[in-house]
């Protein structure tokens, strides 16, 4: 065992090491020091002397990809505060997004919970090209310098951001303002 290389030794020895450095008797000998004071001298750290191969590394333990509701064929992805929509809040939407000249067929959608501890990356990956955020959604999504009720471009990505569906399903004001600014979003001429 004596003549085994450091590499022959990994394969035995699968613990971590500890290599202590020791003093010369000469260098305690030129500081005037005697057995007693060294013994009362502050004990440092010892050295970890890491094996390559000897502990395997950690596998990074990568979350789920976001699993979008719908079939998202166009990248249009709803963000919305509500954990489930009522039948009526989503008649609207869908009334909404057909309105603007798309199907459901072509949006994908997401609720605050399903976002809930997800970062921006992961939103990014999903690659959408329209992101409507209705309401309050516990995501960094919400660093992006947009305003309610205006469009907002960042790289080639629009976002529109406004109140919760819910809210806007029961108010007439806020459903004009929507509708407004989805004109625009989605380049509606008047007819």
């Amino acid at each position: 065992m004596e003549n085994m290389s450091i590499q022959e030794l990994q394969h035995i020895i699968t613990e971590e090491l500890f290599f202590f450095e020791k003093e010369s008797k000469t260098d305690q000998q030129n500081e005037g020091t005697t057995s007693a004071q060294v013994a009362e001298k502050p004990k440092t750290l010892p050295k970890t002397v890491h094996l390559d191969g000897a502990t395997p590394p950690k596998e990074e333990l990568k979350p789920e990809p976001l699993v979008v509701r719908g079939k998202f064929e166009k990248g249009i992805l709803v963000l919305h505060e509500e954990e489930q929509l009522k039948p009526e809040v989503m008649e609207m939407l869908v009334n909404m997004i057909n309105a603007v000249g798309h199907s459901m067929n072509e949006v994908g959608l997401l609720s605050s919970k399903e976002l809930e501890g997800r970062s921006l990356a992961e939103l990014y990956d999903l690659n959408a090209h329209i992101v409507l955020k209705f309401g309050r959604i516990k995501h960094p999504i919400n660093a992006l310098p947009a305003s309610d009720y205006q469009i907002h471009m960042e790289k080639e990505t629009e976002y529109l951001f406004a109140d919760a569906l819910s809210t806007i399903s029961e108010d007439k004001a806020l459903k004009g303002k929507l509708w407004n600014t989805l004109k625009v979003l989605f380049n509606i001429a008047k007819k």
